[in-house]
Parts: structure tokens; C-alpha cells; sequence
């Protein structure tokens, strides 16, 4: 078929954004939504003014959030939302390829990194190449009649009848919108062709899927914005967009068909519309597949996807990809038992309760009675494992191949659960008195002290290491440990003012820490919307906060109103060329 193969690959269109108009519009109107009123006024610039009050119309006061969002974006489909977008498709028997473009880029998260993410001509030739295998598989004897809807005429010619039916129906999916004439003719006349040249009905398809998996157009998400018809100085993301928005926020996936219908009803820039859908998402088994890539960005857990977790294994015998593999699945699975069940968020942090195979039971030195597959566990106090910080995964992620890192695993805390920066070390900073594990100083601690003697280094360290300290009893692949070369481990510390003398009182003094809930918002958001926040979303940030602390700490009630908010639903437009520049 290579001598065919001419795959149509689509040019991204330079879409006309309309821009934000002049004037003042006016509208005020109030929406119910669980326990408050809603109160929008749209003033000048597109600044939107929300006040809250209690339904009941008691409550003094009602503050106010000012919403002047951001840009939207074009963000590359990270490896994991591709593979699950054709599984969705196309089928689950497909082998993925998993590595084809190595331009993956971390912002804080892949999510954001992504709208910054391009493709090189080699990475090209690898989408390319990963959409021919696809469309094989997707296609092949024994799978294709659960994807074609139809029968050809003929299976030796080509059916321009059947083939349209199927690449617009499969192009949809994939394009997260429905394909344009121009799309889907185009196309078809590739299946015709290769059909007729091959007699092979089929052939004709795979190579106009192939087309479609290869265009910018599913490899990318391309966001448009329009002007709000009730207030044209506001810009909102179209209702189809919104679509891929929601889908890929809940579900880490392309919208299905409901949902498609849906954005192309013009519901999802409707407040009923919208409200329906979300609740639809957010009851959906696939919600759990969102947490898990929501905490898996925020983590960075593809650092073990991609082997970069090595550790030495003359002195870790035990640590092996496959129990890489478990301890990560392990920490996802616990937050996803522990966040389906609406509990507090902060209680990850402290809880006890995990899941573990009999391979995990080794290293964690705990029985294990299921021989193969997984169990509820709950740790007892003796095994000191409280909260995810005691896990394996984050103990081995957060660690040297050959030894701990309290500088790491507090840097972590500080940047990822508190969203406090942490500066690079200066580039002639001497690292050797904390890599000496075999001189004098035999521990860790003493180590670090000796090393934050010099003046350029202990600014950083006093805000990380007494974290990292404290979890000095799990060695560089989360084994529990109480010495160091024969030295007892003093694991007390402080966190911001709260003392505690171990992991499990450093796990409950991060629990308290008012940073923490904020964090997680400021993170949330952020992987939704796929940028930065900006200046003028700092009090819808600050009204999140509160309605997520009045919920208990729920994140399922916090990513509800993360979709609800005019933050995610309204925008200032195209990113400008000269703000990114050449990143873009």
C-alpha cells in the first residue's frame, strides 16, 4: 500500500477569532446552583462580576468576583489522551505506539505544556507511521465489522456511499466536531482510489483513516472563541469546543457522542444545557479515568512510563519495573477509592487505607493475602505508611538512583501540594558534602546541615529539607528504614511553624496547612483551561478556594465548579503571537 499512500493531511485553517468588541454591556440575572444565587453583571472590558448570597436571601453582604479570563489554546493531545481517543474510537484491541514525538513539554503540568508543544518533521513521520498501524489494526478481518456500519457493495471496489457513512461517522470522534464537506470528500476520494487500484473496499478506508489520525486536526485541539450574542464586549469558547474542554477535563478522552450532539445543539454555552451535560460526565464511570490523569500530571508519574526511575540495583535488588509499575498503581488507586468516595482531600494526606498486591506486600513488609491481583489494605500504626507521602512511588520518584533526597521529596511538597517556588540552585553550587554518603557525615541530616552553611543554598534548603527529613525513613525506593550507615534517623522537623517528630506528624501538619486546598485548585484549574492563570482570575481563584472548603474538600464538587465558571467558559481569545513568542 505504500506505493498509495498519500494521506491527506489537513492544514490547521488560521481561524478567524472574532475579538473582543468596545462598549458596556449590562445583564443581570441569577441562576440557582446548589446552596447560592448566582448574580452575574457584565460591565465594561468583558469583566464579569459574580455575587453570591444565599438562596434564602439572608447573608449580609455578598462578595464579589471579578472573571477577565485568559487566552484559549491549541494543545497537542498528550501520549495518553491520543492512545485513549483511538481506544474509544477505533477499538481497545489496538496497540498504541506509545513513543512518537519526544517534544513533550511540562509547564508546572503536560497539560499546559502542551499548548506549547509542537511537532518536529521526524515526529511527523512518527504520527504517520503510528496512524498506518492503527488504521491496520482498527480495520483488520476480525475487527472491522464492529467499526464499518455498513456493508459495500463490493469488497473489491469502492463504495463511495459506504465509505462517506463510515469516515464521517469515525472522523467526528476523532475531529471532536463534525467534518466539513471540503473534509470528508476529500477523503472519500482517497478511499475510492485506493479501493479501485487495490480491489480491496477496505484498503481504501485504512488509508482514509490514516489521513484523518495524521491531520492537525485530531492531533491537536484547536479551541475557538466567539463573541457572547447577549454581551458582545464578553468572548466565550464556542459550544463545540467546550465539548473537547469537558471531555478531556472529566474524562481525559474525546467527547462522545452525546456530548457531541450536544455541543453541536449549541447547548453547551447554554446554562441548563451545559449544567446537564456536566452532571452527565461527572456520574460517569469514566470520571475516574480524569483523576487518575489529573493526579498523574500533577505528580509527574510519567517519569515512569518513560524508564527515567532508575535505581541501583545492586543495592535495591527488590525494585523492578514491575513493581514500578504496581506502586504507582497503587498511590492512583488509593486516591481514586479515596476521591469517588467524596472524601476529603486533605485526608490523602494521612489516611491509611491503600490497595496492595503480594509483590507491594515485600517491600512494604506487610502480609499480602491475595496471590495474584489487588486488595484493600489498611496499614496498621506499626507500619507507619500514612498518606500518599509514605508510598513507594513517590518515596522511589523523588529520590537519587542510589540514595534518598530529602531536598527533593520537600521540593516536591513545597511546588506541587503548596504552589510555592522553589528556586534553582545557583549552577557552581558544590554538591559533594551531600553526595558522600560513605564520609564522616553518615547521615542525611548531617549532610544537608554541613551543606547549608553555604549562604547561596540555605535560603532553599531551610524551606525543603526539614519536609524531606521527615520521610528520611523511607530509603531511595520507599523501603522503611530506621539508620543510616548504622546511625539512628532523626525524623523531626517543622512545616511552616507546626513541629512534629515523623512522616506520619509531617502528613498531618501538610493535611492543615492552609496551602494546601488553594493549591489544588490553582493546579485544577490551570490543567482545565491548559495556560497559566492570569491576573484578572486571581478572585475567581479566591471564590473557588471558598466554595471548596465550604464543600468539605470535595473535588468532584470542585471540578463542577471549575466547569461552571465563566473562567473556563469565557475568554480574551487567541493567544497573541508576540506573548509566546517563538514557543508558539
Amino acid at each position: 500500500m505504500s506505493r498509495l499512500r498519500k494521506a491527506y493531511i489537513a492544514p490547521i485553517s488560521a481561524a478567524a477569532y472574532p475579538r473582543r468588541l468596545p462598549g458596556i454591556a449590562f445583564e443581570d440575572f441569577c441562576v440557582h446552583h446548589n446552596q447560592y444565587t448566582v448574580t452575574r453583571v457584565l460591565g465594561i472590558g468583558g469583566l464579569l462580576l459574580i455575587a453570591l448570597a444565599g438562596c434564602n436571601g439572608s447573608g449580609g453582604s455578598p462578595p464579589v468576583v471579578e472573571v477577565d479570563a485568559g487566552s484559549v489554546a491549541l494543545r497537542r493531545l498528550t501520549t495518553e489522551q491520543f492512545a485513549r481517543s483511538i481506544h474509544d474510537v477505533l477499538g481497545a484491541h489496538i496497540t498504541v505506539p506509545s513513543r512518537i514525538d519526544p517534544d513533550d513539554r511540562r509547564a508546572g503540568l503536560l497539560a499546559v505544556g502542551a499548548s506549547f508543544a509542537s511537532v518536529t518533521p521526524s515526529g511527523l513521520e512518527k504520527y504517520e507511521a503510528a496512524a498506518t498501524a492503527v488504521a491496520e489494526q482498527a480495520l483488520d478481518p476480525t475487527h472491522r465489522d464492529d467499526l464499518v456500519q455498513c456493508q459495500p457493495a463490493s469488497v473489491t471496489s469502492s463504495d463511495e456511499e459506504c465509505a462517506r457513512a463510515f469516515v464521517e461517522r469515525v472522523g467526528r470522534r476523532l475531529f471532536r466536531r463534525s467534518l466539513t464537506e471540503e473534509e470528508a470528500s476529500a477523503r472519500v476520494a482517497i478511499a475510492n482510489e485506493a479501493a479501485n487500484t487495490l480491489n480491496d473496499f477496505y484498503a481504501g478506508l485504512e488509508l482514509a483513516l490514516t489521513s484523518v489520525l495524521a491531520s492537525p486536526e485530531f492531533l491537536f485541539r484547536v479551541e475557538e472563541a466567539e463573541p457572547d450574542p447577549a454581551n458582545r464586549s464578553t468572548m466565550r469558547v464556542t459550544s463545540v469546543s467546550m465539548a473537547s474542554r469537558l471531555s478531556y477535563l472529566l474524562w481525559n478522552t474525546t467527547p462522545d457522542d452525546d456530548l457531541l450532539t450536544a455541543a453541536e445543539n449549541g447547548d453547551l454555552v447554554d446554562e441548563a444545557g451545559l449544567a446537564e451535560q456536566v452532571e452527565r460526565l461527572l456520574a460517569s464511570p469514566k470520571l475516574e479515568t480524569g483523576i487518575r490523569s489529573i493526579f498523574s500530571d500533577l505528580y509527574d508519574f510519567k517519569q515512569f512510563d518513560d524508564g527515567l526511575v532508575r535505581k541501583d540495583n545492586a543495592l535495591f535488588p527488590v525494585y523492578t519495573q514491575a513493581l514500578v509499575e504496581e506502586a504507582k498503581e497503587q498511590t492512583l488507586r488509593t486516591i481514586v477509592a479515596h476521591l469517588g468516595a467524596d472524601k476529603d482531600y486533605r485526608d490523602l494526606f494521612t489516611t491509611s487505607e491503600s490497595f496492595l498486591t503480594r509483590r507491594l506486600g515485600v517491600a512494604y513488609r506487610v502480609p499480602v493475602t491475595t496471590a495474584n491481583g489487588w486488595e484493600p489494605y489498611v496499614f496498621s500504626e506499626d507500619a507507619r505508611r500514612e498518606g500518599l507521602l509514605s508510598h513507594i512511588s513517590f518515596n522511589a520518584l523523588y529520590s537519587h538512583p542510589g540514595r534518598s533526597s530529602a531536598t527533593l521529596r520537600g521540593k516536591f511538597v513545597r511546588e506541587v501540594l503548596l504552589c510555592q517556588d522553589i528556586p534553582t540552585p545557583p549552577a557552581n553550587v558544590d554538591f559533594s558534602i551531600v553526595e558522600d554518603t560513605m564520609g564522616e557525615l553518615r547521615t542525611a541530616r548531617e549532610r544537608l546541615e554541613q551543606h547549608v552553611t553555604n549562604d547561596a543554598c540555605a535560603g532553599c534548603h531551610t524551606l525543603t529539607d526539614p519536609i524531606g527529613l521527615a520521610l528520611e525513613s523511607f530509603d531511595a525506593i520507599g523501603m522503611l528504614r530506621d539508620e543510616e550507615n548504622g546511625v539512628p534517623i532523626d525524623t523531626s522537623g517543622e512545616l511552616d511553624g507546626v513541629t512534629y517528630e515523623d512522616a506520619a506528624g509531617m502528613g498531618r501538619a501538610l493535611r492543615d496547612h492552609p496551602a494546601l486546598g488553594p493549591c489544588l485548585v490553582r493546579s485544577l484549574y490551570r490543567y482545565a483551561v491548559g495556560r497559566d492563570t492570569e491576573a484578572g482570575e486571581q478572585a475567581l481563584l479566591t471564590f473557588l478556594n471558598d466554595r471548596f472548603a465550604r464543600s468539605e474538600y470535595r473535588v468532584r464538587e470542585l471540578m463542577r465548579e471549575v466547569v461552571l465558571s465563566d473562567g473556563f467558559r469565557t475568554t480574551s481569545g487567541p493567544r497573541e503571537a508576540a506573548a509566546t513568542g517563538d514557543e508558539s
